[in-house]
């Protein structure tokens, strides 16, 4: 073959022979073999043919076509070059990963990385991953939003220039499917230049456009009632709802002519709002908190019924009539606050002075008040609700904190015994036969079932259904008496209403014995004054 090679063997790439039988890192060991091979190959009849045919191509112009290569490329493999082992002389190499192989983790810039012919370039295929995060929202489907925007049309027919404040309620509840008494608060959050109008291309903006429409209600109402880059509600976010409750809900048309009133009733409702809902007890109800309990249900129920006190759930006007006159027969200077010793009364002096104390310690909740020793309207509404539905989880904890002295979050025989102590002399001062501690540590062991015999635990008493009576042998002579005395009629009557709790019952039987005793002071007095009137109507 009159065919020459002039260059240095040391740097031939010994990959772009690509032999299979010869291993490249040992060619690069040893460049005399590469020379020896490439003499051989050269040597040979069918690589002579091959190469000449090659140069005839490049020097007219053609295509560098070779027969056998991968993928259509122009590599020269050695299924197209003769092989210079024997066949069947060699055993086979192992499978070689392409992810692992050095053929093609090796960067290298060269000549023969970036054009040669004989290089075979595999390129990953690149993966299309869909959206899948939305800072604003899911952008509803073309289907939801076509239905959407033709109900839109339907309500703003006629309204060319938009709905007024009035007009805008049938939008809220048709449209958005929210309470009515949010209507309000929605066109406002429209309407930002408070213009007094709502057009339809401002209610599309906001609603279709700003993914309002895709939204879960609970985040649709967290997103209406919180301040702008808040990342959470608090108490004051939810007196717009409430004054506009208290203006449409036929059952609190009453309260028009008492705007006091009014005014106490929605901070009750907030506050046992915030009571259930806000676990964290920090006063900043956050959307996980808000989509964990039932406020959403109670508010569609609140818009759906006309009768409020079957709304037992937060907006039950005779329970706020309960909470309110409890409080106000304890604040006997009518200075809204109570002391320790108005307290004490609770209840037909119910609890002991032990816990007492602990309560205006302030270690269950700190006090809203800013006076010291004194407990304020909302702090009362904390503590009649705990003391009344010891079965709710803000109840269990409320006096869990007031029992574990020592704040180590167990419940100890001591500190037990520390609190059993003033009822055990109560009652020996009232001729009852006592009950011995050690007694009522083994029928409490016995209520409880604890997972640790020697101490009680949260979980422990969150875990029975028997908790409340727990906490009254405690600290609450009277209910732990009835406890001892249970009446059937009572057991019977929770066994027919298991959907009422201890509040509900409570509550409604406190309503009938204060209407009756607001009956019986009219009917003595022959007249009513503007309070009588207001808690009358009612009943």
């Amino acid at each position: 073959m009159d065919m020459d090679f002039h260059g240095d063997v040391a740097s031939l790439d010994a990959e772009l022979l690509q032999l299979q039988e010869v291993s490249p890192l040992a060619i690069k060991a040893n460049p005399s073999i590469a020379e020896k091979l490439f003499d051989q190959w050269l040597s040979l009849p069918e690589s002579n043919s091959l190469v000449k045919s090659l140069l005839s191509n490049v020097k007219g112009g053609g295509p560098l076509n070779v027969s056998g290569t991968s993928s259509s490329t122009h590599a020269v493999t050695s299924n197209s070059l003769p092989s210079m082992f024997p066949a069947g002389s060699t055993p086979p190499l192992s499978p070689r990963s392409l992810s692992g192989s050095p053929r093609f983790m090796k960067q290298r810039v060269g000549p023969s990385a970036l054009s040669s012919p004989l290089k075979l370039v595999n390129e990953p295929v690149k993966e299309l991953i869909p959206q899948f995060f939305f800072q604003n929202g899911r952008p509803p489907p073309n289907e939801l939003k076509e239905r959407c925007l033709f109900r839109i049309n339907q309500f703003f027919y006629g309204h060319a220039d938009g709905l007024l404040m009035h007009e805008f309620k049938p939008v809220t509840r048709e449209i958005c499917k929210l309470p009515s008494f949010f209507s309000t608060a929605l066109f406002r959050k429209i309407d930002v230049n408070c213009a007094g109008i709502v057009t339809r291309e401002a209610f599309v903006d906001y609603w279709i456009n700003g993914n309002m429409l895709t939204k879960d209600i609970a985040t649709q109402i967290y997103m209406l009632l919180k301040q702008p880059d808040f990342k959470y509600l608090t108490q004051d976010d939810f007196k717009p709802v409430l004054r506009e409750l208290l203006a449409t809900h036929p059952g609190l048309e009453f309260l028009h002519s008492t705007p006091e009133f009014q005014e106490r009733y929605a901070e009750t409702v907030i506050y046992r709002i915030f009571y259930y809902v806000n676990r964290s007890g920090n006063g900043l109800l956050t959307l996980r908190e808000l989509k964990r309990t039932n406020l959403i249900d109670a508010m569609q129920h609140a818009d759906e019924e006309e009768d409020i006190n079957k709304v037992l759930r937060y907006f039950s006007y005779e329970h706020f009539y309960v909470i309110y006159c409890k409080f106000w027969e304890l604040d006997t200077d009518h200075d809204f606050l109570i002391d320790k010793e108005n307290l004490i009364r609770y209840g037909n002096h119910a609890l002991t002075y032990r816990i007492v104390d602990r309560i205006f310690s302030q270690v269950p909740r700190k006090f809203t008040s800013k006076v010291e020793g004194k407990m304020g309207y909302e702090d009362f509404v904390y503590f009649i609700l705990s003391e009344e539905d010891k079965a709710s989880e803000p109840s269990l904890e409320y006096w869990f904190k007031c029992i574990d002295l020592d704040g180590n979050g167990v419940i100890t025989r001591n500190e037990m015994q520390f609190f059993y102590e003033e009822q055990l002399h109560r009652m020996e001062c009232m001729a009852q036969e006592p009950v011995l501690f050690e007694d009522i540590l083994c029928q409490m062991v016995d209520m409880i079932s604890p997972e640790d015999d020697s101490y009680f635990t949260l979980r422990d008493l969150k875990g029975s259904k028997l908790s409340g009576s727990f906490f009254n042998i405690l600290f609450n002579l009277n209910k732990f008496m009835a406890f001892e005395t249970r009446d059937p009629f009572q057991i019977r009557q929770e066994r027919e209403n298991p959907n009422l709790t201890e509040w509900d019952r409570f509550a409604h039987r406190e309503y009938i014995r204060l209407s009756m005793e607001e009956d019986a002071e009219d009917a003595s007095n022959g007249s009513a004054d503007v309070w009588d009137e207001s808690l009358e109507a009612p009943f």
